[in-house]
C-alpha cells in the first residue's frame, strides 16, 4: 500500500474556460512535478480528451481516471469519474444525449478543442459545453451509478455552481460517494460547522485550469495501485 496523492479535478483546454496551456503532456508533466500520483480529467461536460491525458500518463508513469464535470439542470457542478474505455464511452454519450443543442461561439467563450499528445487537434465540441444537460441531480447520479462510476458534487462550498449556492445545502440521502471541497477552504474548519456531513468522505481537488494550478490541493488515499479501482473501494459508501 501507498500513501498516492490525488488531484481528482483537471480541466484541460477542451473546457473553454480551460488555458491553452492545459495540453495532455503539460498537465500530466505538472502533475508529476508536483509529486502526484493520480489525477483526473474533469472537463465541462465532455470526456473527450481523456484517452490521450492517459495515455500520455501511462508512459509518464501517472495514473489517470477519466472523468467530467457535469452541470447538473440546477447548475450544481458535479464530478463524475469512470474507469474504463467503455465506461467513458457510455457517460460521453449521455453527455452529448442531454447538453443543449447551442452552438459554441469562440470568440465568446473559447474553442473546445482536444488534441493529441503533440498537440495537433484531433476534434471540436460544437455545443456549448459550459450549459446545464437536461438532467437534475439524481438523474445525473443514478446514470453515474448504473454505468459502476463515482459520483462526487463539486466545491460544495463555493458561491456559484455549487450545491450550497444553488440549493442551499446538502440534500439528506443524496447519493454521493463523496462530497469535493475547493482549494479555498480548510476541510477541517469546514466539517465542524457541518458536522451533518460526517456520513460523506470529504476530498480537496484543485479544479485546475491553468497548469500551475495542478497540484495547489491534494487529498491522500491509502492504495495498493493508484487508480479507479482502488479510488473506488476507498471511496464508496452505501446510498441510503
Amino acid at each position: 500500500m501507498i500513501s498516492a496523492k490525488a488531484d481528482l479535478h483537471i480541466h484541460t483546454f477542451l473546457s473553454p474556460c480551460g488555458d491553452i496551456g492545459m495540453t495532455p503532456l503539460n498537465i500530466v508533466r505538472h502533475a508529476k512535478a508536483k509529486g502526484l500520483h493520480l489525477i483526473a480529467v474533469t472537463d465541462h461536460n465532455s470526456t473527450q480528451q481523456g484517452p490521450v491525458v492517459r495515455q500520455v500518463g501511462e508512459r509518464e508513469g501517472l495514473a489517470v481516471i477519466y472523468g467530467a464535470e457535469i452541470t447538473t439542470r440546477e447548475e450544481v457542478h458535479c464530478l463524475a469519474y469512470v474507469g474504463s474505455e467503455e465506461q467513458r464511452l457510455e457517460l460521453q454519450h449521455y453527455l452529448e444525449l442531454h447538453l443543449p443543442k447551442v452552438p459554441n461561439n469562440p470568440d465568446i467563450f473559447g474553442y473546445q478543442l482536444w488534441v493529441d499528445e503533440n498537440e495537433q487537434v484531433l476534434g471540436e465540441a460544437p455545443y456549448l459545453l459550459i450549459l446545464g444537460i437536461d438532467q437534475g441531480i439524481d438523474q445525473v447520479a443514478g446514470f453515474v451509478h448504473s454505468i459502476g462510476g463515482l459520483f462526487v458534487p463539486a466545491h460544495i462550498e463555493r458561491p456559484r455552481n455549487s450545491l450550497m449556492s444553488q440549493l442551499g445545502f446538502v440534500p439528506p440521502g443524496l447519493p454521493a460517494d463523496a462530497l469535493e471541497l475547493s482549494r479555498f477552504s480548510n476541510p477541517v474548519d469546514f466539517c465542524s460547522k457541518n458536522t451533518y456531513l460526517k456520513k460523506y468522505t470529504i476530498i480537496q481537488s484543485s479544479d485546475a485550469h491553468f497548469p500551475g494550478d495542478i497540484g495547489l490541493v491534494s487529498t491522500t488515499f491509502l492504495m495498493e495501485k493508484p487508480g479507479f479501482e482502488d479510488l473506488k473501494s476507498t471511496l464508496i459508501i452505501p446510498h441510503e
